[in-house]
């Protein structure tokens, strides 16, 4: 009893300790996994001379205005043998012609695939993408959107160059463009966060997932894995979930030197975000289990930091210093890590707006996830 009363009163510190804990494993994360993506030297490897003959594979649905503003920069490239497949599904704008038109100015370059609608048959961009694979006659493909844009007509060496001996996937990043607006800071926020986490991860040897803006891999991986098999009962999950299913710690390599970037029109409204994150919400619970978890602590680890924080200012207002000197231990480790990353992903001006993004990004991430993950999917993509 005594023993008791005598560490009692330390009882009553007790969220501190959680506190300090917490910010552990932040630091965890900062360091040991960030890091990795922070002290990486960039590669280029457009000057590659084994570099293999490619098909790049864009699948659409009634993206017309957008392939005219951004197919040509594909068809462009400054690669030797590459080959385009369009895969239009059942677009209903004037896609076809402007594919037809197109056809007459790259036709040894561009492949059209047209999936008309069927009654009995729902079609999904998993699907779609199934059909352009079928129609490619490389073996390694490349895909990207209708909605993308090549930073530079180098784009395809560096990414299809990065395909080296037992390479079977490569990991782009794929920002979106800057806008005005606080709406496209949050955006470009989280991809590059997004990018950060499964590129540090990939250079670890634990690739979890992609995206398919800026994404590659080989007809042998897809055949071998039976394509979208494990996960068609879902429309979402034509990238993350095909790389989470299939990446081993060898057989995935990155490109992310400033050439191979692709940048992609961002959401303009709040609505149509959320319902974006609610899709990617979605595939998320097909990871496999130990990436479920990584993510898990990481995501909780920092909600509950913040919500901590705010708990201990309340409760111990005589130490404000305690809880205020480890918030600063993280924000400054952050910018010490994240000004590295920043400079690589080129959302260096997003720095700035680090403190308030990041706990934005956290409880948003996080309430949209609670209310979609068990939602079903509408869109085509």
């Amino acid at each position: 009893m005594e023993q008791f009363e005598y560490f009692f009163p330390y009882l009553g510190y007790l969220p501190l300790g959680v506190l300090f804990l917490l910010l552990l494993i932040q630091l965890y994360y900062f360091f040991s996994v960030y890091g990795r993506l922070a002290s990486y030297k960039i590669v280029s490897y457009k000057d590659v001379e084994a570099k293999p003959p490619v098909s790049v594979i864009i699948c659409a649905h009634n993206e017309l205005e957008n392939l005219k503003t951004f197919l040509p920069a594909v068809l462009d490239q400054d690669y030797t043998e590459f080959e385009v497949v369009l895969v239009d599904d059942c677009s209903e704008d004037d896609t076809h012609w402007l594919l037809k038109e197109l056809l007459t100015t790259y036709p040894d370059k561009l492949k059209i695939v047209e999936i008309k609608e069927y009654i009995r048959l729902k079609n999904t961009k998993k699907y779609a993408v199934t059909m352009g694979i079928k129609a490619a006659k490389y073996e390694h493909l490349v895909f990207t959107d209708a909605d993308c844009l090549p930073q530079s007509n180098a784009w395809l060496a560096e990414i299809a160059g990065a395909f080296g001996p037992g390479t079977e996937i490569v990991l782009g990043y794929s920002p979106y463009f800057k806008e005005k607006g606080f709406l496209n800071k949050l955006i470009r926020f989280e991809t590059s966060h997004t990018a950060m986490s499964y590129l540090a991860y990939a250079l670890k040897g634990d690739a979890y997932m992609g995206v398919g803006r800026n994404l590659a891999y080989t007809r042998s991986i897809f055949f071998k894995g039976k394509g979208f098999n494990k996960h068609m009962h879902i429309k979402s999950g034509d990238d993350d979930l095909f790389v989470n299913h299939n990446a081993t710690p060898d057989n995935v390599q990155i490109a992310i030197h400033p050439d191979a970037h692709v940048y992609s029109v961002p959401k303009r409204t709040w609505k149509s975000y959320y319902k974006q994150k609610a899709r990617h919400a979605g595939a998320s619970v097909l990871y496999k289990g130990r990436h479920k978890r990584m993510l898990a602590v990481q995501l909780l680890s920092s909600l509950l930091f913040y919500t901590m924080l705010v708990g201990c200012l309340c409760v111990y207002p005589q130490f404000w210093f305690v809880p205020t000197t480890i918030y600063l231990v993280r924000l400054i480790s952050q910018f010490i890590v994240f000004s590295h990353i920043y400079q690589k992903l080129q959302v260096r001006d997003l720095l700035v707006w680090l403190p308030l993004l990041d706990i934005l990004y956290y409880f948003y991430i996080c309430i949209n996830g609670l209310f979609n993950r068990s939602k079903k999917q509408q869109s085509w993509k």
